[in-house]
């Protein structure tokens, strides 16, 4: 996406795609051309480590779970018989927003739930089920299974589309929350699959969460980036158009700095 388009600028040439491209995904025929808002917010490279929303809540957390000192990154302990859920520390009321979540998938077993919840979702049960997305106030996508989950049902198929087997999530996966139209989504191998749920509360802080039962799980959160509501700059738009241009024709350029600064949103005098 936007760190791929960066560096082809920096460096004066285009790299090739990784064999981890939309173009060898199995999700590739289930992606959705995203509204311009959040092209433009994928297109956006990330914001510098550290952030806040990088971070997962040290108190809004099961017992069974730890997070490391930066808190970026929650494991869990090797219990039996125990669903554990955390959420992130910061939430969301307004804006569209994107984080990346890693979470390996031989570490994930039955119930390996993401999504997001309210603070009143609970975050530990005797057992093994889908905490997040098991009630009212939480939204989840079922990795292990591609089901979404909220109220305690399941609710639908994810991706939309037909797929006739469970397709293997990767370990990174985006969650994309609008909390203005109160939608939540996922882009998975550089794939917009669409909008997983509609019905998220308007006005309500919404958090980023997990929940899992495979011991010894590590599940790491990093924020990238977002918007507010309001349209997207002029600027913006047109830095957008250049680079979806430059991308798709693989357009090879000696930009002038000024241009270069401009493309990659920087201020760096050095390029």
């Amino acid at each position: 996406m936007g760190l791929t388009l960066c560096r082809w600028l920096s460096d004066g040439h285009h790299r090739k795609k990784t064999s981890s491209s939309s173009s060898s995904s199995s999700f590739h025929s289930f992606s959705v051309t995203p509204p311009i808002r959040l092209a433009v917010l994928l297109d956006t490279p990330p914001v510098p480590p550290g952030h806040p929303r990088s971070q997962w809540s040290q108190t809004h957390l099961s017992p069974n779970l730890k997070t490391c000192s930066s808190g970026g990154c929650v494991s869990r302990d090797r219990v039996e018989q125990s669903s554990d859920g955390v959420r992130a520390a910061v939430g969301v009321v307004t804006g569209l927003h994107i984080w990346e979540v890693l979470w390996e998938t031989q570490h994930r077993g039955s119930h390996a739930l993401l999504g997001v919840s309210t603070q009143k979702c609970p975050l530990q049960t005797s057992g093994y089920t889908a905490l997040i997305g098991g009630d009212s106030s939480s939204w989840g996508w079922q990795l292990s299974t591609n089901r979404l989950c909220h109220d305690g049902k399941e609710a639908g198929q994810y991706p939309k589309g037909g797929a006739t087997e469970v397709l293997r999530v990767p370990d990174r996966i985006l969650l994309v929350v609008d909390a203005d139209a109160g939608t939540l989504g996922y882009v998975v191998d550089n794939c917009f699959l669409g909008i997983a749920f509609t019905d998220l509360p308007k006005g309500s802080e919404l958090f980023p969460a997990v929940s899992c039962v495979w011991g010894g799980a590590k599940i790491c959160l990093r924020y990238l980036c977002g918007m507010t509501h309001d349209p997207p700059a002029l600027q913006t738009l047109s830095r957008f158009s250049v680079r979806q241009h430059l991308r798709m024709n693989r357009i090879h350029v000696a930009f002038p700095p000024a241009v270069r600064r401009l493309l990659l949103n920087t201020t760096d005098e050095t390029l």
